[in-house]
């Protein structure tokens, strides 16, 4: 019967190099099947699978009972020698798998998924890290930050969202995330709000709603804190899917007159 062990790497290619490499044999003469082809997942941090292939070892010939000298015992035992060397060597690779450590500090999961995402898009990116009781802080500097951020900011939006589910994948209690690009939420929520302000005083006056067209959640989001305490409007968003209207309505006892 014959011994099969398994080998896994990012690709095929690399996981038969490594069976080849820890078996001590040559690339024509190892008899492998092809399990799985893996996948990178999406920029090769989410639902990654790596590649795995089953090698089929040279079964040692059957041991018949001869006379020998001792040259010939000690070519045998020389022939023997590398099988055993083979069993130790698995079970080495095996205890090295298992010993393998993942880090499980939201931190640093997060700072090293955001590094390889923006070192695909760009270069010379750093990230500095702000710990807040409910969230961690990435604060992104450097490289080509209009990319980054991307056109109202939905790259950045994507990038964040990206690194919040590379964060609590295997994570029992939720830790938020936020991302900033050279100061880009900020200077948003600045602009947002006296767009609000600008806009609420025009309905105030015309007595007609006013929509903003096109919001993500999190600019909708500023939108509706910056009018809440105005007691003349209201907000609603309207639509569906991820981009929605945001319309700024007089309420119904107020009017132009009581002005």
């Amino acid at each position: 019967m014959s011994h099969c062990v398994e080998f896994e790497d990012k690709n095929v290619e690399m996981a038969v190099r490594k069976a080849c490499e820890e078996l001590n044999i040559p690339r024509e003469k190892l008899k492998h099947d092809v399990i799985s082809y893996g996948s990178t997942g999406i920029f090769g941090l989410v639902g990654t699978k790596k590649a795995r292939i089953r090698v089929t070892l040279p079964v040692p010939s059957p041991k018949i009972d001869f006379e020998t000298t001792d040259e010939e015992e000690q070519s045998e035992r020389s022939y023997e020698k590398p099988i055993e060397s083979v069993d130790e060597q698995i079970e080495k690779s095996h205890d090295e798998d298992r010993d393998i450590h993942v880090t499980d500090d939201p931190m640093d999961l997060g700072r090293e998924a955001l590094q390889k995402i923006i070192d695909l898009i760009t270069t010379d990116a750093t990230i500095s890290i702000e710990q807040h009781s409910n969230r961690i802080v990435f604060n992104v500097s450097g490289g080509n930050s209009a990319v980054l951020i991307g056109k109202r900011g939905q790259t950045l939006e994507a990038i964040q969202y990206l690194v919040e589910k590379i964060v609590n994948k295997n994570r029992k209690g939720r830790v938020g995330i936020h991302i900033d690009v050279e100061g880009y939420l900020e200077k948003r929520r600045m602009s947002l709000q006296r767009l609000a302000v600008r806009m609420a005083e025009k309905v105030k006056s015309t007595g007609k709603p006013s929509a903003i067209g096109q919001m993500n959640a999190h600019d909708r989001r500023i939108v509706h804190i910056a009018l809440q305490d105005d007691n003349k409007v209201r907000t609603q968003s309207k639509g569906e899917g991820f981009l929605k209207k945001l319309v700024i309505f007089p309420k119904k006892n107020f009017s132009r007159k009581q002005r």
